[in-house]
């Protein structure tokens, strides 16, 4: 997708698309980050929603029209008594009911191409990884800058993930470079699918997002690409490949956990 400020017109792609991933088959339909809303931290505040709001509500119309289940990306979600917004990702299945919530724990205050980001402004850190069960699948919820951070998927594996998503808005000057690398590294380290929808183009003036949804598989072999447009990939997932990788480079079970220590701060 290539959200901006205006909702109401957000909400109206992802509804074609969701529609559009539904007729080719899909049973879990992904979206990126900020799927609903991207703008200033002014427009952040202004369109920002509890879960019980319009945006919760259509992914949960959509579920129980197309009988699917949903990951949607994530919003920009109020919460009462707390000043600072959260980016959170919401899973819904078939029913249209919510069955996980995951807040983004890493945001992005960074300084890259020239830009400067500042998510903190607006928004606060999540503190809880979460891993749900998503259409027969157990899922491990992320967004976007947790991407860079390793041990955040290395914890949803060893809680039992075989997927992971992650609803993304990759800026065009580190996506170039890093996106698919990043993807692939935590697919292979992890032995498990990941799911990355992410915005494409410029969903601010003078701010490019780089595109290229992905799934990759738990070799790291790329199953997915999207091309440079608003568009829906799709991929067969097989539990049959993730256990025969898992069983023939048994990565993760010759894991030596007494021997790892973090550093003294």
């Amino acid at each position: 997708m290539t959200s901006h400020a205006d909702k109401a017109a957000n909400l109206a792609t992802a509804e074609r698309l969701v529609a559009e991933a539904a007729a080719q088959g899909a049973e879990l339909v992904a979206l990126p980050e900020k799927w609903n809303l991207i703008g200033s931290a002014a427009d952040l505040h202004e369109g920002a929603e509890t879960l019980e709001g319009e945006s919760v509500a259509a992914l949960a119309a959509w579920a129980r029209a197309h009988g699917i289940a949903i990951v949607g990306g994530s919003i920009t979600e109020r919460r009462e008594g707390r000043e600072k917004l959260s980016n959170t990702s919401v899973v819904l299945d078939r029913e249209g009911e919510l069955v996980a919530v995951y807040r983004k724990i890493h945001l992005f205050d960074v300084e890259v191409g020239g830009l400067v980001y500042r998510e903190s402004e607006a928004e606060e850190p999540g503190d809880e990884p979460v891993v749900a069960e998503v259409a027969g699948w157990p899922v491990g919820l992320s967004v976007c800058y947790d991407l860079r951070f390793p041990e955040l998927y290395r914890i949803l594996a060893l809680e039992g993930a075989e997927l992971v998503t992650v609803p993304s808005n990759f800026t065009l000057f580190t996506g170039k470079d890093h996106w698919h690398l990043l993807l692939r590294a935590r697919a292979v380290e992890n032995q498990l699918y990941v799911l990355a929808p992410a915005q494409l183009g410029e969903t601010r003036p003078g701010r490019s997002s780089y595109g290229h949804s992905l799934i990759v598989d738990p070799w790291g072999t790329v199953v997915a690409d999207a091309p440079d447009e608003e568009t829906v990939v799709v991929a067969e997932l097989d539990r049959g490949r993730l256990e025969r990788v898992r069983a023939e480079l048994p990565s993760l079970a010759s894991r030596q956990p007494s021997a790892y220590r973090w550093p003294a701060a």
